[in-house]
């Protein structure tokens, strides 16, 4: 990172005008049809105290600074005076890396209303820049937050204010700054980019902010990938990884997006597959596990599960025998779960729909439902499904419903 004089000196470097004493010279052959020098016109009376501190301030000569400064201001009339007194200040607190002056120097610059506000938002940045590089966190961020004000629409400056707060600890605020920043850009028509998204999750999750989950479906509505969905459910299964209800419907979820991370996501899937005596979801997630390379056949683990489903995978006869003999709602569920393991997601829905109907709760009816009617093709149906989620399972239903209008 550049020195905090260096930051500061570039916004001085970009102001539009000219050094004064530059600015003051006569031209060489005047002539009517010249035009003015750019930047505010300094009055008469003012111009040659100026040129005299602006010399003072070069030469380094702080006795002559004080002297000069003094002159300067006592003769100084109008806006455009105190601009250039308070510019030539500026110019000699960055040569003299001497931050605290410097923000005197630009509130005064701001004070004279001189500068359009585009130049001075650029002035508050790099100084809120040359703070951050020094680590003071507050006056960056006061910086920063002068120049959001006099521009913005300038996500640039917010997206600073992020990471200022971030680099502190305060990742809260950080991520409430980056949420400013994507509102601000849709509102203008534009689209976020991916890494306002990415920023914005990471510093929720990393808060613990129970934001974190819808920011991670915003990220993945805009920019769908197996990167986005590996992040965004890693991310709900781990704010929700006491909640052994969902795992058998996140790890459905994950299976088809690519989003199975690791061994472990495999081998819980299966093993809660096991304990709903659904074998043959149990046998497909060791298969993927197995194909995905996360699993190893040999593994003892692996073996044991592979020896639980083992002569266990229903047929097509016991599973209309076991829908035949179906009487309470939870029954039909577990039937629906075995005929969607099977790939009958048809016959999985007409399951899910009668036990729905037998008073089944409905957030998991709902939730199952949506899936197989996903899984056959019928999207309005999934979605309508899904819709009707409710609870502590309306979260997950939503990435389900992200997975519908984004696949097929």
């Amino acid at each position: 990172m550049k020195t905090s004089a260096a930051i500061l000196a570039l916004a001085i470097a970009s102001m539009s005008a000219p050094g004064f004493a530059e600015q003051a010279k006569p031209a060489a052959q005047p002539a009517p049809a010249q035009a003015a020098p750019a930047g505010p016109q300094p009055s008469p009376k003012a111009a040659a105290a100026i040129v005299a501190l602006e010399a003072a301030v070069n030469s380094h000569d702080a006795a002559a600074i004080a002297a000069k400064t003094a002159a300067a201001q006592a003769v100084a009339t109008t806006p455009a005076d105190r601009y250039w007194i308070a510019r030539i200040q500026l110019n000699g607190a960055v040569m003299a890396n001497d931050l605290a002056a410097a923000q005197q120097d630009v509130d005064a610059i701001a004070a004279t209303n001189v500068l359009p506000a585009t130049d001075l938002a650029d002035i508050y940045g790099k100084l809120g820049g040359s703070f951050l590089a020094t680590k003071k966190y507050d006056q960056a961020v006061a910086n920063f937050q002068r120049a959001s004000a006099l521009v913005p629409s300038d996500t640039n400056t917010i997206m600073l204010i992020a990471r200022t707060r971030a680099e502190e600890g305060k990742k809260a605020e950080a991520a409430t700054a980056v949420q400013k920043a994507i509102a601000i850009t849709k509102a203008s028509g534009a689209k976020p980019t991916e890494i306002m998204y990415r920023n914005a999750v990471g510093f929720a999750y990393d808060a613990k902010l129970p934001s974190s989950v819808g920011l991670a479906r915003e990220w993945l509505e805009a920019y769908p990938s197996d990167d986005s969905w590996k992040n965004a459910l890693a991310i709900y299964r781990n704010l929700n990884s006491g909640d052994a209800d969902n795992l058998i419907d996140v790890s459905r979820l994950a299976m088809l997006t690519n989003a199975m991370q690791t061994a472990n996501a495999y081998e819980a899937f299966a093993a809660e597959s096991i304990d709903e005596r659904n074998f043959g979801e149990a046998k497909a997630a060791i298969d993927a596990g197995i194909a995905a390379g996360k699993l190893q056949a040999s593994d003892s683990g692996v073996k044991q599960l592979l020896a639980a489903t083992k002569g266990q995978i229903p047929t097509e006869a016991s599973l209309a025998a076991a829908e035949k003999s179906a009487n309470i709602p939870n029954a039909f569920i577990r039937v629906g779960d075995r005929y969607y393991a099977a790939g009958n997601y048809t016959k999985a829905a007409a399951l899910y729909r009668e036990a729905l109907a037998k008073g089944a709760d409905s957030s998991l009816g709902n939730l199952r439902l949506g899936e197989a009617l996903a899984r056959s093709g019928d999207k309005a149906g999934a979605a309508a499904a899904f819709g009707a989620v409710g609870g502590s399972r309306s979260d997950l239903a939503k990435f389900w419903l992200l997975y519908v209008q984004s696949h097929g």
